[in-house]
């Protein structure tokens, strides 16, 4: 009766000890630097020091980006931005005949310009209802389109055409300033965006002569007619020269069309789009004698010809350079607590705003005060035998300094300021394959929201940038936080550093490309809160094995 009691302890203390050693060789296999859910031999520490604040960004390149923004936005909190937008039209197709023959007489029935909302849309009985996606803010604004007089490169010329040419978010002024002011085509007053499809009407001249009109709905959009007067000047009136010849020659003779955006208050909408499904269209007819198979005139009763009117479409896309440009009147509060950051000890509230925003710099590990290039609380964590099981940065959001809800971002995310790239968890997360708004989750988690709707939290998992740190000697970059629309729109958009309002802080070269599409911001609790429970502060949970 006693070895039967005993026998089964044996065997789980033997059990246990197998354990231990099969997981120090599993160690071993994946870089004896990190343990994943080993809860019974896992520690915390929250002792290092983080130091965290926040700056203004300086100009940020906004062309070589797949989408776009035209609006007017303001959360109440950073105040009224003001989003114009630039483009060059492509001919879709180069040295077009308007007819079947050069010359040939051609009216213009009309111009139409298309700009589609992104959207999500099902279909019951054969009727589509559609859902604006990324469509912020309902209040009216106005828009204006002119024709622009700058001739947007895709080359830099002083890299002797070898790199492209970069826009800056500032650069609006340049743009007004080249303006055609007499070509003015269009003026949209109290534009607000619109859920309902548009419906089309088209016509087809079969070759019996029998014209078939056709009846189509086109998603969600700004579908506004333009001048004809303007765009047969323009364009039809060009057919043969040497302007319309190839796209080169177009791009130096139309240079674009610059969208300008006002308001009457200080609040408005904004959308982002895909500038490479908007397009501007030509429709036009012209009159074609009806032939038989053999090429031969057909006659009616009377032995005269018939003529039939043929129905065709001439497409201008916006394939070319697509920028924006950016008037932002940041909030006087938000303006005083960046002007002049606490570099070496942080903050009490930490910054983040997307566009040419706001970003948060967190700093691990504290100063270097031997001068040996690595800083000593990370020296003293490199001596000793840690596996690193999590790690994680908890951000609070402070409710009392914005107004929470549907205007906070939904995500967060982080870079390496140093060497402008992702950190190594972003590459490892099981969630990339996921939708854009769960995906990335591991490492950068979506916002925690309370009852009400009001968000709490973001988390930031760094368990392999930390462990890289302190099993594999990596070096102790400085980190960027900031707000993004889509944490799977990887790449870097550069900063204009020649005109960085805090020349005296630490450089900053490029900022995540999901965030320059990016209007909203929040206002999080830093390292040097008096909350206790909120300031911000890193947690390791770790595996000591000797």
């Amino acid at each position: 009766m006693k070895t039967q009691n005993t026998l089964p302890k044996i065997m789980a203390i033997l059990f246990f000890i197998i354990s231990i050693v099969s997981c120090q060789e599993d160690f071993n296999t994946i870089g004896g630097d990190i343990v994943a859910n080993d809860s019974l031999l896992s520690q915390l520490d929250n002792s290092q020091t983080v130091v965290a604040y926040s700056r203004k960004l300086a100009p940020v390149q906004t062309n070589i980006i797949p989408v776009s923004q035209l609006g007017i936005y303001n959360d109440g909190t950073f105040g009224k931005s003001t989003v114009n937008y630039i483009t060059q039209l492509l001919m879709n197709v180069p040295n077009p005949v308007f007819g079947d023959s050069l010359g040939q007489e051609i009216i213009l029935d009309s111009v139409m310009l298309y700009i589609p909302y992104f959207n999500n849309n099902t279909t019951e009985e054969s009727i589509t209802t559609y859902t604006l996606d990324s469509v912020f803010g309902t209040e009216p604004i106005n828009i204006s389109l002119y024709e622009s007089n700058y001739f947007l490169r895709d080359l830099d010329p002083n890299s002797n055409f070898q790199d492209p040419q970069y826009y800056y978010s500032n650069q609006g002024p340049i743009f007004e300033n080249n303006l055609l002011q007499n070509d003015l085509f269009l003026e949209m007053e109290d534009f607000v965006p619109s859920n309902e499809g548009h419906v089309i009407i088209s016509n087809e001249t079969a070759e019996d002569g029998v014209v078939t009109i056709d009846t189509t709905t086109i998603p969600p959009g700004i579908r506004v007619p333009l001048s004809n007067n303007y765009f047969q000047e323009k364009i039809l009136d060009k057919e043969g020269d040497p302007f319309l010849s190839n796209n080169n020659n177009f791009k130096d003779y139309f240079r674009g069309i610059y969208f300008k955006v006002t308001s009457n208050t200080d609040n408005g909408n904004l959308f982002i789009f895909n500038p490479q499904l908007a397009s501007i269209t030509l429709y036009y007819k012209f009159l074609r004698a009806r032939e038989d198979s053999s090429g031969n005139p057909v006659l009616d009763d009377d032995g005269v010809a018939i003529i039939d009117t043929i129905f065709e479409e001439y497409i201008l896309s916006f394939a070319g350079v697509n920028l924006n440009v950016f008037d932002n009147e940041l909030s006087p509060e938000v303006a005083s607590a960046i002007a002049s950051p606490n570099v070496s000890e942080g903050e009490e509230n930490l910054y983040v705003r997307g566009g040419d925003g706001i970003i948060t710099v967190i700093n691990l590990f504290g100063e270097d005060l031997d001068q040996n290039g690595v800083s000593d609380e990370l020296e003293v964590l490199r001596d000793k035998d840690w596996l690193i099981n999590d790690a994680n940065l908890k951000f609070y959001i402070d409710q009392s300094k914005i107004v929470g809800g549907k205007t906070e971002p939904e995500r967060l995310t982080v870079y390496n300021i140093n060497n402008n790239t992702v950190l190594a968890d972003y590459f490892l997360d099981p969630t990339s394959g996921d939708e854009p708004n769960n995906a990335i989750s591991n490492h950068m988690g979506r916002i925690e929201r309370n009852s009400h709707d009001l968000g709490v939290s973001y988390e930031i998992n760094l368990t392999h940038h930390i462990s890289n740190l302190i099993n594999k000697d990596s070096t102790n970059v400085s980190i960027g936080l900031i707000t993004t629309q889509n944490v799977l729109l990887n790449g870097f958009q550069k900063l204009d550093t020649i005109l960085d309002p805090n020349q005296n802080l630490q450089t900053i070269k490029t900022v995540q490309r999901s965030s320059v599409i990016s209007h909203e911001g929040t206002v999080l609790f830093g390292n040097n809160t008096l909350d206790e429970d909120k300031k911000l502060i890193l947690e390791i949970y770790y595996t000591e094995i000797n």
